[in-house]
């Protein structure tokens, strides 16, 4: 087992709340999502009953199992990052750049997943954003969500890389345990969109 470049345990506290400055940023901005997605899920809602457009509607053409199968891929996503982020606390280079590396792939992969679906929406069933207000509201939510799934990949590459030189810290930066929040932020997310879009129509 290789060790990570490791200093003394020492975080940089806020001085009222005794939690670290980066960790209570992220939770703040976390919030604001909960909040921003909460807004993009209401919209979804308002408008998918509403008929007198022209079609396809978003719940007339759902594959259901095909995005059970990329949204258990991103929920097995949150397992390796938890190994990431153990891996990182027991100064495990090799365990914590694996899993990184695991947690980014999975998430392409659903990307890739959500790219295909969109794709066949727009080619095989014709439903564009302009289609109807439903249509636009699901590719606006969706899409939303992806973009963050996106940036999360790229945080967590970024991550891989730093571990790969070795100079994976906590003290400093980005590090394992934010980007463990905004992801498992992000499948949380999905889990609501899955169960409130697509399960229940």
């Amino acid at each position: 087992m290789t060790d990570l470049a490791h200093a003394p345990e020492h975080h940089d506290e806020h001085e009222s709340t005794g939690i670290d400055n980066r960790k209570l940023g992220m939770w703040a901005f976390l919030g604001s999502e909960f909040l921003f997605f909460g807004a993009l899920i209401s919209n979804y809602l308002l408008y998918q009953g509403r008929k007198g457009f022209p079609g396809p509607y978003p719940a007339d053409i759902y594959d259901i199992p095909f995005t059970s199968i990329s949204s258990f891929v991103l929920l097995m996503s949150s397992l390796t990052m938890v190994l990431a982020h153990n891996a990182m606390s027991r100064h495990d280079r090799n365990g914590t750049k694996t899993w990184l590396l695991a947690t980014a792939m999975l998430g392409s992969v659903f990307l890739g997943g959500q790219v295909f679906e969109f794709t066949e929406f727009i080619t095989e069933h014709g439903m564009k954003t302009t289609t109807n207000p439903a249509a636009s509201a699901f590719y606006v939510l969706t899409g939303f969500h992806g973009t963050h799934v996106a940036i999360g990949v790229i945080m967590l590459l970024s991550l891989w890389g730093i571990a790969r030189r070795g100079s994976l810290s906590d003290r400093h930066g980005l590090n394992v345990e934010l980007v463990g929040l905004y992801w498992h932020f992000v499948d949380i997310i999905w889990i609501v969109i899955f169960t409130v879009v697509y399960l229940i129509r």
